[in-house]
């Protein structure tokens, strides 16, 4: 399990709809190292799909997803060919 003090970069879009989530995670992504780690919160329930599509598609890993009180927690750890 990921802890908070493995975390390089928090990104909160809570209240975003698609497609400034993904847009927003990707510009975070370009600023991480390669093996770092993003946590990206959402409220859009189609992050569900949108963010484990945009790490494939980047060739990232998508590391957690979880989906609680209305809100989906995503860690993604930056590959290193993004």
């Amino acid at each position: 399990m990921t802890t908070p003090s493995e975390i390089n970069m928090t990104v909160d879009c809570s209240g975003l709809l698609c497609p400034l989530p993904v847009y927003k995670a990707g510009i975070a992504l370009n600023r991480l190292a390669a093996g770092d780690l993003l946590e990206l919160i959402c409220s859009d329930p189609g992050s569900l799909e949108d963010i484990p599509a945009m790490a494939r598609q980047r060739g990232d890993t998508l590391v957690s997803a979880t989906a609680e009180g209305g809100r989906q927690v995503f860690i993604v750890q930056k590959g290193g060919g993004a």
